[in-house]
């Protein structure tokens, strides 16, 4: 990476957590910091992952993805 905030290094993950404050985390009250950290978890597995279209992917989301790709790899 060649300097703090070029987009063009980390875009996907400056996507992800723009995602994350503006999907998730602005919507909730946590009362502590574990808290927060049990309520990312869910997030991810149940709505980031299942919806997210990434380029990278064909334009699928990770979970169909893996369904098209699992079955070739096991194989």
């Amino acid at each position: 990476m060649s300097r703090t905030g070029c987009c063009y290094d980390n875009a996907v993950m400056e996507r992800f957590f723009w995602s994350l404050k503006h999907e998730w985390t602005n919507r909730q009250m946590f009362a502590d910091r574990e808290a927060a950290r049990w309520s990312v978890f869910p997030y991810i597995e149940t709505f980031y992952n299942p919806h997210h279209l990434y380029q990278t992917l064909g334009y699928r989301s990770p979970d169909q993805f893996e369904a098209v790709h699992a079955p070739a790899i096991a194989a």
